[in-house]
């Protein structure tokens, strides 16, 4: 398993900590309020909502809140319209780093982004800068419920199914981008108990860091997650699962 994954199995076991300190609920909420800006608030004829609103179960946020996510969304309810943004750059190693915001301020937020990356070792680069190097994917997370892996994967393959990964509690089912919906129903109708349907990013090419660097890397992903605008980080870095293991 290469680092950018090990690290992401990480970032789940922390996902608990983080839920507690209200975070996942505020980028839950505007990734909600979005999706039904763009896509109207029913969740059958708008899968990014539908997406969206699962993460919201999986991460016990309580239906009301879901409920005014989708009013201000649509504008039955006051609320503030976010913009979304990506920005790329580069941290320690030369390793590259992906960072997608939503935002009521984007002078505030792309100075955000630039003070931690100057701060930890890396800095904001143009569009384009290492945006080439992440292909984006759709990923469907499957609670395990006694399913071996190469079992999940024979049964899916029908509905976009390509790769799968480990998750500890849950199996994350990779497809084309254009199959997520497909996978999820397929997911569905097969049994299974479907977690989590969303767009993600994984890296072509990666990036070796070793010794100490290693924690400056992961020390920046974790600041700029901790960042209120950001909804997700990707980045490109590999490392040592025993390196990794000890920043848990």
């Amino acid at each position: 398993m290469s680092g950018h994954s090990k690290w992401s199995t990480i970032k789940r076991k922390k996902g608990a900590a983080d839920a507690a300190r209200g975070k996942i609920f505020t980028k839950i909420i505007k990734e909600i309020t979005i999706a039904a800006r763009l896509g109207g608030g029913d969740e059958n004829a708008n899968p990014r909502l539908r997406s969206a609103v699962l993460k919201a179960k999986a991460n016990n946020m309580p239906a009301n809140n879901v409920e005014r996510a989708i009013a201000k969304g649509t504008g039955t309810l006051e609320g503030v319209t976010y913009e979304e943004i990506t920005y790329e750059g580069y941290g320690p190693c030369g390793v590259a780093i992906m960072v997608e915001t939503m935002t009521d301020n984007k002078n505030r937020t792309v100075g955000e982004v630039r003070h931690l990356l100057n701060k930890h070792g890396g800095s904001l680069g143009a569009d384009g800068a290492v945006a080439w190097n992440f292909d984006q994917l759709g990923m469907v997370t499957l609670a395990k419920a006694g399913k071996e892996e190469d079992d999940v994967l024979m049964e899916l393959m029908d509905h976009g199914a390509e790769t799968i990964e480990d998750g500890d509690e849950d199996w994350m089912v990779y497809c084309e981008r254009t199959s997520l919906e497909e996978l999820r129903k397929g997911a569905e109708e097969a049994g299974f108990e479907v977690k989590g349907a969303e767009l993600t990013r994984q890296p072509k090419n990666s990036t070796r860091v070793e010794g100490n660097d290693v924690a400056k890397v992961v020390r920046l992903i974790e600041a700029l997650e901790d960042l209120d605008d950001v909804q997700n980080v990707y980045s490109n870095f590999d490392a040592d699962d025993d390196a990794l293991a000890g920043l848990e």
